[in-house]
């Protein structure tokens, strides 16, 4: 660490202003590699100063970078994809370090990460207003413009795919970005932001300040400079950003928790929906807000269902291979956190149908793995039934009926999505319409992708991120209206 832009793989400065800030004597954040349990990168632990020194980069940048044309924006945002895209592995790696996902899953959700960039990168220039017919005597129209300098905060269970979502939208509008990864998995995004320099993206347009929430996330909310906050993360923590953004009168997205409902109907495609439900429970080790966790199965096919899905979620692979299914949780938190819910399912009198423990393979890596787990005999008024456990654990519920099933899919103060397995199709559309849910998966779960729209209903969050709308959620809407002399 011999000056102010070098930096070697171990340790890790804030990328700010197009360089990195490392000096001898900074205080340090340890990352731990979740296969393993044993520390791994260091980051910067940072300050206000740091947010300070972050957003009057983003904004001496801004009027650049605002002021050049979306075709020109876009084309640099294709190439941060393309780029991404060609340097998966080198990505992958570092995310498989700091996250402990098995290579197979970090090299989907990189890929998915390089789309974001592809895509917002093609709509920058078909951001438009619209023309509103006042008569010949006037010309009004309306224009979308950047907010400016926007602050984003994001989570630790997809660090790359999460922060190309956010990031990608917000740039091909005119917008100058700060961001803070969690302190547990900020290494890809720091590369991401030193590669995209080297895409053409003029410094200081995309910065990125590590630390913890109340030395860099706090402070961020709270700047003056910062115009827009986006969030990913908890209830709790999502509240409270909330609260600032609404003091400062700004407006915030909020992406938050989930407990999404499967519901499966006797007319399913009964294997398709066995491996669908699986899928929905277990894919990134169940630390997915849109994770499908309820399993609401129609009575008469209740104990069929169950011994099969329970026969299959037992032969699931556990571990750090590269083709494993279910990682590491990513932290020692969540680790933690999984463990007590296994206890209070217990307290709660479910059935364990299989798993329900720490893994076995965790004696002898170290690492944080827990088994997927299936629990019937459940009320849809216990805990396990109503809280994010935000791990592979999966709580399976009968309904006597349609009604009934969306009943029991609606008590929840969660709206994030929902699975709907049947054959009749008008069952399908009709349920679909009265869920109280962001996104309706049928035969399917989860199907989402770059293109579709995200976002949750109750306390799964405020706004839309993904697909075309989130350029709308970047930009203020202007009305512009002139009046036209009339010929005498």
């Amino acid at each position: 660490m011999e000056n102010a832009d070098k930096i070697n793989d171990e340790i890790w400065g804030h990328y700010i202003d197009g360089e990195f800030r490392v000096q001898p004597d900074d205080a340090w954040l340890q990352e731990y590699n979740p296969g393993t349990g044993k520390p791994g990168y260091r980051v910067k632990r940072g300050c206000a100063e740091d947010v300070d020194q972050a957003v009057a980069g983003a904004q001496k940048a801004l009027p650049e970078w605002r002021r050049q044309k979306p075709l020109d924006r876009g084309r640099i945002l294709i190439r941060i994809g393309v780029t991404l895209r060609e340097r998966l592995v080198e990505f992958s790696r570092a995310e498989n370090l700091e996250t402990g996902k098995p290579m197979n899953q970090t090299m989907g959700d990189l890929e998915a990460a390089a789309q974001y960039f592809e895509f917002y990168g093609g709509l920058a220039a078909g951001v438009e207003g619209d023309i509103i017919d006042l008569g010949n005597e006037r010309l009004c129209y309306t224009r979308r413009e950047p907010y400016g300098t926007v602050g984003i905060i994001l989570p630790w269970n997809a660090p790359l795919n999460q922060a190309g979502r956010s990031i990608a939208p917000g740039l091909a509008v005119g917008n100058t970005i700060v961001v803070k990864p969690s302190q547990l998995t900020a290494v890809s995004l720091l590369m991401l932001a030193e590669m995209a320099v080297e895409c053409g993206l003029p410094p200081g347009v995309l910065n990125v300040v590590t630390g913890s929430g109340s030395e860099v996330g706090t402070p961020l909310v709270e700047h003056p400079g910062i115009s827009k906050v986006y969030f990913t993360g908890s209830v709790g923590v999502g509240k409270k950003i909330g609260h600032m953004a609404a003091e400062r009168i700004i407006p915030a997205t909020l992406e938050l928790g989930g407990k999404s409902p499967n519901l499966v109907f006797a007319d399913s495609d009964f294997n398709a929906a066995v491996k669908g439900v699986i899928s929905g429970f277990t894919s990134n080790a169940g630390q997915a807000c849109i994770a499908g966790t309820r399993c609401l199965v129609d009575a008469s096919i209740h104990d069929e269902f169950t011994q099969e899905l329970g026969r299959q979620v037992a032969q699931l692979s556990v571990g750090p291979q590269k083709d494993a299914v279910i990682g590491p949780m990513i932290t020692k938190g969540q680790f933690d956190t999984v463990k007590q819910y296994f206890s209070i399912a217990k307290e709660e009198n479910a059935t364990l149908l299989t798993g329900g423990s720490v893994a076995k393979i965790a004696e002898t890596t170290g690492g944080w793995f827990v088994e997927p787990t299936v629990y019937t005999d459940v009320r849809p008024d216990m805990r396990i039934a109503q809280e994010e456990i935000f791990g592979p654990v999966l709580v399976v519920i009968p309904f006597k009926d349609e009604a009934d099933a969306v009943r029991i899919a609606n008590d929840s103060d969660f709206g994030l999505a929902a699975g709907i397995w049947t054959k009749d199709l008008s069952r399908a559309h009709r349920v679909a319409g009265l869920l109280e849910s962001g996104q309706v998966f049928i035969n399917q779960y989860p199907a989402t992708s770059v293109e579709t729209p995200f976002g949750g209903y109750k306390k799964s969050g405020i706004g839309r991120e993904k697909g075309r709308i989130a350029l709308n959620d970047y930009t203020q809407l202007k009305t512009v209206v002139t009046r036209i002399e009339q010929a005498e």
